[in-house]
């Protein structure tokens, strides 16, 4: 374990002198939160909305609500799948810069000779990378959610807004998000030689969410209990799988003999 907690302190100080790491790992959380928040001001003050409200806004609302106090659920609602986004591209950056940016600096050689196993090297890694994409997410939903209890202007929308499923999404979802991005990077950055080609092939794995960003925009798809608990066994097990994979692929024999 000490060997692990050595990794981890030793990544964090290599890799947050990377401005672009840092800029993710503060800014993103805040822009992620003050979007929703943003939103929730604007739409927030008006009179009841004429009409029915479509059935697919209308599925996300408490009884009670007005049309317009619904409507700002609705729509703020779509913004807080962002916060998935956070534990997946906060994790990319430090993941793949991690192993050649390393490489880059000649402080790969001399870890990889030391007596530390491919896995205990992974986990470090993957800790190092995981706990800073978890804590800025967690930072960022916080500062949305003690905004939300000032801006909603309406106890059932704050209630709504802070329901146990988005709670289950950033505490659950997120982490086991993060844990996917990292070793998809760790993957691509053990064998690409350049930071920004890992960068740019990790991306990759954001795809997915921004699909579930869309899809829950256009009406396709509504987050409830269910989706997020069926999301959250799914990346149980693909985590598992990306973590055996990120191991076998990791040679460390290869990657010093083809990084010379």
């Amino acid at each position: 374990m000490d060997k692990i907690i050595t990794i981890v302190r030793k990544e964090w100080a290599e890799v947050f002198k990377n401005k672009m790491v840092l800029f993710s790992v503060i800014f993103m959380p805040l822009l992620f939160a003050a979007l929703p928040l943003i939103i929730l001001f604007s739409t927030g003050g008006g009179g009841d909305m004429a009409g029915d409200i479509p059935q697919q806004i209308a599925v996300m609302c408490d009884p009670g609500m007005s049309s317009s106090e619904c409507f700002q659920v609705y729509i703020v609602s779509q913004f807080l799948v962002l916060f998935m986004l956070v534990p997946l591209i906060i994790p990319v950056n430090i993941a793949s810069y991690s192993i050649v940016g390393e490489k880059t600096t000649r402080s790969l050689e001399p870890l990889l000779a030391t007596p530390i196993t491919t896995a205990e090297l992974l986990i470090a890694k993957n800790l190092a990378a995981v706990i800073p994409a978890v804590a800025a997410t967690l930072v960022g939903f916080l500062i949305f959610a003690i905004g939300a209890g000032f801006l909603s202007g309406s106890s059932l929308v704050t209630a709504a807004l802070l329901d146990p499923m988005w709670l289950l999404a950033v505490l659950l979802v997120g982490p086991l998000l993060a844990v996917l991005s990292v070793n998809f990077a760790i993957m691509v950055s053990s064998r690409v030689n350049d930071p920004r080609v890992a960068e740019q092939l990790s991306v990759v794995v954001i795809v997915p969410i921004l699909g579930l960003f869309f899809g829950q925009v256009s009406g396709l798809l509504i987050f409830n209990n269910t989706l997020v608990l069926i999301m959250a066994l799914v990346l149980v097990v693909l985590d598992a799988i990306m973590i055996q994979v990120a191991i076998r692929l990791f040679q460390r024999e290869t990657i010093l003999t083809r990084w010379k």
